[in-house]
This record gives C-alpha cells, structure tokens and sequence, in this order.
C-alpha cells in the first residue's frame, strides 16, 4: 500500500521495493521522465537485479513508469493532457463511493474522520504539505473502506496512483489548495458521518473538479500539454 514503511531489510521483496520506488515517483523524487535502469535501482537500494526487474514490471502495470523498445524504462511522464484525463475520471468514480460511504451502517469506522480532520488541521497550521497529503489519503482509504464496492475501488486504483503525484503536487506548490482541500474536506466527512449520500457525491465532485481547474495551468507550465 501506498506511504507504507519498510524496513530496509526486506526491500529485497520486489513488492517492497515497488513500494518504495512508488513514494520516490509519487513524492518527486524520482521526476517525470526520468530514466531508470535495473543497475541504477540495484546500486541505490544495495539489492540484486532479479528484485528490481519485478518491482519494475508492478510498477509499469500501475501506470507509475513506461517501457520503450530500445530505449528502456521511464518514469511515466506527467502532462496536462493525463492531468486531464486522470481528473475527469476522478470526478464521478469519486463522488459515487462518497455516497456509498455514506450510506454504510458503520458508525464506528465513521467516527475515525473526527480525528483525520483533527490531524488535516495540524499539518495545514504547520504549512506541511507532505504531512496533509498523506492524511489525505487516509482518508481517502477510509472513504473507500466504507463504500465497501470492490469493482469502484478496484477501478479508482487504476487512477489513484497516478493522481496522487498530481495531488501531491498541488499541495506542494499550492498553499491556497490546501486551504480548499481542508474546507471541503471537513464538510465531506460531516456528510459521510451524517448519511447524506447525495450531499457527500455532490461536495465530492464539486471539490474534485474545482481542483481540477484550479490546477490546470500550473500542470501545463511544470509537464507541458502531453
């Protein structure tokens, strides 16, 4: 899972290792269209090249890095044409297991978004981008757990992985998206632990496309158009 932290011990277990390669590309540490080779990922993590060949074909399947004939493996470029087509997809996919969320019986479960939001504030008042993001995603986890549809969560994950380097991003450069985010956020979570499916679908789609635009031009400028 994505954020996960593993013990430098075990990174010679490719899904491990994809793990790990997976933060580096989603937390820009490894930039788009950077190019990598088994002997470079071998030497950084002081593993064999059999590990890192299969951390290196998951990561290709989750759409993180792309293989060329002849030419070798990438980090899968960002642009605002996969912005694009990555955040339209968002929206409804997004604001359907926010009202699925909604609509489950578990209170208990529910009641952990009192104390992500408590933690979305924090990181907000510190300006820590990174820390907001990844409690974001707890949320997001959280949202999908109580939705409890297996085919939604499996096509978001299609998604997820490559939108959250664009999330990431947003929150990176943009303190005013966080801002958004935090406000939004809060009112979504009232919504799931309320039970007010449509108004969790609706606040949802609305946050989702509102960062979409609002992101747009500054993705063009950082990736180009695609």
């Amino acid at each position: 899972m994505i954020l996960a932290r593993i013990q430098k011990l075990s990174v010679a277990i490719p899904e491990n290792l994809a793990e790990m390669l997976e933060e580096e590309i989603i937390f820009g540490r490894l930039k788009s269209r950077e190019r990598l080779t088994e002997e470079m990922v071998a030497a950084r993590y002081g593993v064999s090249r059999s590990p890192v060949r299969e951390a290196l074909r998951l990561l290709e399947r989750d759409g993180l890095v792309m293989r060329e004939a002849r030419r070798g493996i990438w980090v899968s470029p960002m642009s605002q044409r996969d912005f694009d087509e990555v955040y339209t997809c968002r929206i409804e996919l997004e604001g359907l297991v926010a009202k699925q969320a909604a609509e489950s019986a578990d209170i208990e479960k529910k009641a952990e978004f009192k104390n992500l939001l408590s933690e979305l504030k924090q990181a907000q008042a510190r300006n820590d981008a990174r820390q907001f993001f990844i409690v974001d995603v707890r949320g997001s986890f959280l949202t999908y757990t109580l939705a409890g549809n297996k085919t939604l969560t499996r096509l978001l994950g299609g998604l997820e992985k490559q939108a959250l380097r664009y999330r990431y991003h947003a929150y990176e450069q943009d303190p005013k998206i966080i801002q958004l985010s935090l406000d939004d956020t809060a009112r979504i979570y009232d919504a799931i632990t309320a039970g007010d499916g449509e108004s969790a679908k609706a606040m949802t789609e609305n946050l989702i496309r509102e960062i979409w635009q609002s992101m747009r031009a500054g993705i063009r400028d950082a990736f180009g158009e695609g």
